[in-house]
């Protein structure tokens, strides 16, 4: 077995007769020596596992209710679209809704913070939060209730949009998503009060 460099990607031959009989017609199997990259979502507000700041939360909770600023890389060969979703499945939460996102083009690695309402790239469209309100909606934990997780995920789309209303549910987000997911990556912040 051989490691060999190819431009930066690194491959294996998995035929060792190749080096030795040059002249032998051997088909070479190319493998990823460490695989693939995979899609990777990072919020440069907190580490992945670590706590949303205070001003990304709703004002009931003492925040400014800031949409939360999110890069990625890594999109598979053939995303047309992405799709975001932002969930607290806390026992208390039962999968409250704080962000839903549609209709990202595929050129997009990135959202500002704060750009909810004002700064998504053309075409996005966000749907209502739990609270029945469009876009970014903040955590904002009942209080004693202890740390809340907000799953935050990304998903690699095979169609260019999706045909969703405003007032669309969870549930009917995910079944819109079923046999289009390329890719998907996730973090998850946590905030308690």
């Amino acid at each position: 077995m051989h490691l060999l460099d190819f431009g930066g990607k690194q491959g294996i031959i998995r035929h060792p007769a190749a080096w030795l009989w040059p002249g032998l017609p051997v088909i070479l199997l190319l493998i990823p020596a460490v695989g693939g990259l995979a899609m990777e979502l990072k919020c440069p507000a907190f580490p992945d596992g670590g706590r949303i700041p205070q001003i990304y939360t709703m004002p009931g909770a003492g925040g400014q209710n800031r949409s939360l600023p999110l890069i990625w890389s890594g999109a598979p060969t053939g995303t047309r679209s992405f799709a975001l979703s932002m969930v607290d499945p806390h026992p208390v939460a039962r999968n409250w809704v704080h962000w839903l996102v549609i209709n990202l083009p595929p050129e997009t690695t990135a959202l500002p913070e704060g750009a909810s309402g004002r700064a998504l790239p053309p075409g996005a469209m966000e749907l209502h939060n739990s609270w029945g309100t469009p876009g970014y909606g903040g955590p904002q934990p009942p209080p004693g209730t202890g740390d809340h997780p907000y799953v935050i995920t990304l998903y690699a789309l095979s169609v260019p949009s999706l045909d969703l209303k405003p007032a669309t549910s969870l549930g009917e987000f995910e079944r819109a998503l079923a046999g289009k997911v390329l890719e998907q990556a996730r973090i998850t912040g946590y905030y308690g009060r």
